[in-house]
């Protein structure tokens, strides 16, 4: 993972086009019970046989982040910004199953600050598909090509007012999560790292941030959900945020915001499938 990270800031220069319509695949897959057991301890999991519903994106991510960093990719990673993210669990996924995972791009289109594309995966099972996930990504001033659509990052939730809970996130919670998720993107790690691409201080992982938000309800799922969510403002590191959520139409509403400022860091649904 940080040589792909290297390899995509080295060629971030020159890139263009469209989309490139390759699938990356790995077969075969098996779950680490180490590496699942501390992703848990971080993110705040119950103990379960099923895997978190965010954990088959830390399997897919490093397929995502070979196929970003190839030159064949029109936009360069290091800016990207990670806006939306939804994931539809199928199916209750055994944390011994063999698992088969692939991704692509797809949705090239227009944002009112530059262009988005989407960044899909597709887990199956004994051959049928029991999770797919869905990252939105910006670049900041990029073009889409002509005739492009659109792009779509709303996420809409209801009235969030009454707090559910205060999380206090300590300074190396980016550095925790990097280790058990292995995205050691720089602007996660260290305040010195994160200046060089222009932020004050290092920023929590949006998918750890949503990994929170999920694992606050974990018991409260039904066996197929979709949740969505929409990365707001950056989550600087040390913060404290407060979670908001609400029953809404069978399912549930969030928001995590600053606890002192109020900024709104995530808001997402789930909902049952």
């Amino acid at each position: 993972m940080a040589a792909l990270f290297a390899r995509a800031a080295l060629t971030a220069r020159g890139r263009g086009g469209d989309l490139p319509d390759t699938r990356l695949t790995r077969t075969g897959v098996t779950v680490d019970p180490a590496n699942l057991a501390a992703y848990a301890r971080v993110c705040r999991f119950p103990v379960a046989d099923a895997l978190p519903a965010t954990y088959p994106h830390v399997l897919t991510f490093p397929l995502q982040l070979a196929l970003m960093s190839d030159r064949a990719f029109p936009l360069a990673l290091p800016g990207l910004v990670h806006v939306r993210n939804r994931i539809e669990a199928l199916r209750p996924v055994r944390t011994d199953e063999v698992l088969d995972l692939e991704v692509w791009a797809e949705r090239f289109a227009t944002h009112r600050g530059g262009a988005t594309v989407d960044l899909c995966a597709s887990v199956s099972a004994g051959g049928a598909e029991v999770w797919r996930g869905r990252s939105t990504y910006l670049a900041r001033g990029a073009t889409a090509p002509a005739g492009a659509p659109d792009s779509d990052v709303t996420v809409v939730v209801g009235d969030l007012d009454r707090a559910a809970a205060t999380w206090r996130v300590p300074a190396d919670a980016g550095r925790r999560y990097a280790a058990v998720s292995g995205d050691v993107n720089p602007i996660h790690l260290s305040g010195l790292t994160a200046k060089a691409f222009g932020f004050k201080r290092a920023i929590a992982h949006g998918m750890w941030v949503k990994a929170r938000v999920l694992a606050s309800v974990a018991n409260r799922l039904p066996e197929a959900f979709a949740v969505d969510v929409g990365f707001r403002k950056p989550l600087f590191l040390p913060s404290t945020v407060i979670l908001s959520t609400a029953q809404a139409d069978g399912g549930w509403d969030a928001a995590v915001r600053n606890a002192t400022s109020g900024t709104e860091h995530l808001i997402g649904t789930v909902r049952s499938l």
